[in-house]
């Protein structure tokens, strides 16, 4: 296994596990595994997840600063929820937008698996906004998106990320019953 992508695992890993407890910290994990990540799909021809890498690197910022300053009298974000018609409205455009970059990979380049790349990638994008504004479903999307990305992974030979990935999806599980205690406590404390 290349080094790099054992750094990246392992700070990815640091990343999700800080994210589950809401502490701070996760941004600047997240932030240097997506720089390492970014290079490491460049190199197995992920292209659309070596792109999104960078934009999660992007957003490892944005991250930081909302959880630090965001939310009322800047106090920080509060873990909320989302009305059905806006995950209707999620799926769709996740759909959408992975079926018009999935064609025009498939037409125009050599990357592996062009929709499915495609889709991974643009589901966490949106699903990546949903971590930064603490919507408590966002942990059900990456259960979604990481199972499909092991596959990926699996596929090209990155066996150290699936894994990864596998762990993601325990992970996430922690994160979503995790968060939806303190959303619950928090529901009943302004009550």
């Amino acid at each position: 296994m290349p080094i790099p992508e054992i750094v990246a695992v392992i700070l990815a890993i640091a990343y999700l596990l800080l994210a589950a407890r809401e502490h701070i910290a996760c941004w600047v994990c997240a932030f240097i595994s997506s720089v390492i990540y970014t290079f490491v799909f460049w190199d197995v021809s992920l292209l659309m997840e070596s792109m999104l890498n960078i934009f999660y690197a992007v957003m490892a910022v944005v991250g930081w600063y909302e959880w630090r300053y965001g939310g009322s009298k800047h106090g920080g974000l509060s873990i909320r929820r989302l009305a059905y018609w806006q995950h209707i409205c999620i799926i769709l455009a996740a759909l959408l937008l992975a079926g018009v970059n999935g064609w025009l990979m498939h037409r125009y380049t050599s990357a592996a698996w062009p929709f499915l790349d495609a889709f991974t990638t643009w589901a966490s994008v949106l699903t990546t906004f949903l971590v930064i504004w603490k919507i408590l479903e966002n942990w059900i999307y990456w259960l979604v998106i990481d199972s499909l990305s092991i596959y990926l992974y699996l596929d090209r030979g990155l066996y150290l990320t699936a894994l990864l990935f596998a762990v993601y999806l325990v992970i996430a599980i922690f994160g979503y019953l995790h968060w939806r205690k303190l959303w619950l406590g928090n529901q009943h404390s302004t009550a």
